[in-house]
């Protein structure tokens, strides 16, 4: 595990300085991305504790599906991306990143749910034009950012946070990290947040 964390680190590194930080965007796509210019770091207060049960929510998926967070209790750990919103360019990096680091995922039991606070037509064609992604993207639309509400990240422009948090297969929270909305957040501490679950 280890070993598979420090070579996608170098990974990630060595593709960000050959491609401005982004991960196999085409030209085209990055025509299109709108850059909101640097935003203040945090604008919210977390509602969720670590070591408690993690809020529930159902939302729809741009696969058509609805999907809830207690449908994977007991089958799956869950990690919950929320990004502020598509077509903008940290989020437009982030996201096709996991692609990359899929077996940290896999290697320990835990699927990926992206959330964004977009409608489902935004997101189906951002994410196409990301390429194929391999985990779930769900629409927070309407009622607007309420689940990332729940969670305590929406910010006061309607926006969600850039935030991770991991849920384990009790539904219990396990980690939540609340970063600066201006920078990607490092895989590094995910994948050893991951790597927690194993050991418990």
């Amino acid at each position: 595990m280890r070993k598979n964390i420090f070579i996608i680190t170098i990974f990630f590194a060595v593709l960000g300085l050959l491609s401005g930080s982004a991960f196999g965007l085409s030209e085209t796509f990055k025509n299109n991305i709108y850059n909101p210019g640097k935003l203040k770091p945090i604008d919210s207060v977390l509602k969720v504790k670590v070591g408690e049960k993690a809020p529930d929510f159902t939302l729809p998926s741009i696969s058509g599906e609805k999907i809830s967070l207690h449908q994977l209790k007991g089958k799956k750990n869950v990690v919950i991306s929320f990004v502020p919103a598509a077509w903008t360019p940290v989020c437009s990096d982030q996201w096709p990143g996991y692609n990359i680091a899929k077996t940290i995922f896999d290697e320990n039991d835990a699927v990926l749910l992206g959330i964004t606070v977009d409608n489902i037509p935004t997101l189906f064609a951002w994410t196409k034009q990301m390429g194929k992604l391999w985990f779930h993207v769900l629409s927070d639309f309407w009622p607007h950012g309420k689940v990332a509400d729940m969670f305590g990240v929406l910010r006061s422009d309607g926006v969600s946070e850039r935030a991770l948090f991991v849920i384990d297969k009790e539904g219990i929270l396990q980690y939540a990290h609340v970063g600066d909305i201006n920078k990607r957040p490092d895989l590094k501490d995910l994948a050893k947040e991951l790597e927690k679950l194993k050991n418990r």
